[in-house]
């Protein structure tokens, strides 16, 4: 190939530096000084963002260095550009804060079965919304939201639905050993609702995330909730028993009492894939004691013969009561086994996510 005509037989002029003569700069800009904002929004790459000083709302992008995904909903965020809050106006988000939690789930209902996906930062109250009929309640989804939460520290509310249309006393029956408060509500009565009261007072200055699967009546709650918020309801299929997708996109919304509270779009499924075993025995201590007995790769099933939580159970062996210590052993024994039963259920909706997942590769 022919050297270049510079004008100029000395071959050490150039007529321009090479992309590489220039040396990248290790010196990164400081934005620690920067506004602080919460993102309360994100809708197709655009972020609303409410600034922490005085709560003015403003539209921003994310800066390129920041990589696709890197903020998520909830995440506490540094600012440039601009911050006046008027349309047709951008600020940009250049540094995400260290997060106090990250609530995710596995995709196992994703096309390649890969990863996690984040769903909201830095909340510290889970809603797990659910419907007592139309459609009917399902216990692998609440066991499943349950471990979630547990395993991103997030304190878990059962809020049922439609409560006119049938019962919950078997659903709560369910979940007594559960460290979880329970709250019932009614669309039927609307704002009245001493249900919908006592959530609001719950939720006062919280970042409180609700998920269910739709149709359950999130959206609904979240109209009842914040008046003015004007979320989209749906109906349920007569058919398949399942709700429509009414909320596309995540949103939060603040509370007349302080706080906020976070809608997500409805999901069918919530993978468990990150969540390990002793995240699930965590939840009990001194059942999590209990399984430092057994074998190692126990899977603490019933299936399992030489597991000790049913020696736990049963109170033999090593779990022996002391008999002259007074109290009823008949009682401890029967509470033992429900936490245990309640253990299991948790890591069985762990396995069931992980076959699922499995099977779909």
């Amino acid at each position: 190939m022919a050297r270049r005509d510079t004008g100029t037989d000395d071959p050490r002029v150039r007529v321009r530096a090479g992309k590489g003569s220039r040396p990248r700069s290790k010196d990164r800009p400081d934005w620690s000084s920067k506004p602080l904002g919460r993102v309360v929004g994100i809708d197709r790459g655009r972020y609303q963002v409410s600034l922490e000083a005085d709560g003015t709302r403003v539209v921003a992008v994310r800066a390129r260095e920041l990589g696709r995904g890197a903020v998520i909903m909830g995440d506490r965020v540094r600012l440039t550009g601009d911050l006046s809050g008027r349309a047709d106006t951008l600020a940009r988000i250049v540094a995400v804060e260290e997060r106090s939690s990250v609530l995710r789930r596995s995709l196992e209902d994703a096309p390649d079965q890969r990863g996690e996906k984040a769903i909201v930062a830095n909340a510290d109250m889970m809603c797990i919304v659910v419907a007592l009929a139309d459609p009917p309640p399902r216990t692998g989804m609440i066991d499943r939201c349950l471990v979630a939460a547990y395993e991103a520290g997030l304190s878990p509310v059962l809020v049922l639905t439609k409560a006119d249309l049938a019962s919950a006393d078997e659903l709560i029956a369910a979940y007594e050993d559960f460290d979880v408060r329970v709250v019932l509500t009614s669309a039927e009565a609307g704002e009245a609702d001493p249900g919908v009261a006592e959530l609001r007072i719950l939720l006062a200055g919280h970042w409180s995330v609700l998920v269910g699967h739709s149709g359950v009546g999130k959206s609904t709650l979240i109209n009842l909730l914040v008046p003015g918020a004007d979320r989209a309801t749906g109906h349920v299929n007569e058919v398949t028993g399942r709700g429509r997708h009414t909320s596309t996109s995540s949103e939060a919304f603040e509370l007349d009492g302080g706080g906020w509270i976070v809608d997500t779009p409805g999901v069918r499924s919530f993978g468990l894939g990150h969540v390990s075993v002793a995240d699930v025995l965590g939840v009990f201590p001194d059942v999590a004691g209990a399984a430092a007995w057994c074998l190692p790769l126990c899977s603490h099933a019933t299936s399992e013969p030489s597991c000790a939580l049913d020696t736990y159970a049963r109170a033999t062996g090593p779990f022996a009561l002391d008999e002259a210590g007074g109290g009823d052993a008949d009682q401890v024994r029967q509470g033992r086994a429900s936490r245990v039963a309640s253990v299991r259920r948790l890591l069985e909706a762990v396995a069931t996510a992980e076959a699922a997942s499995r099977a779909a590769r």
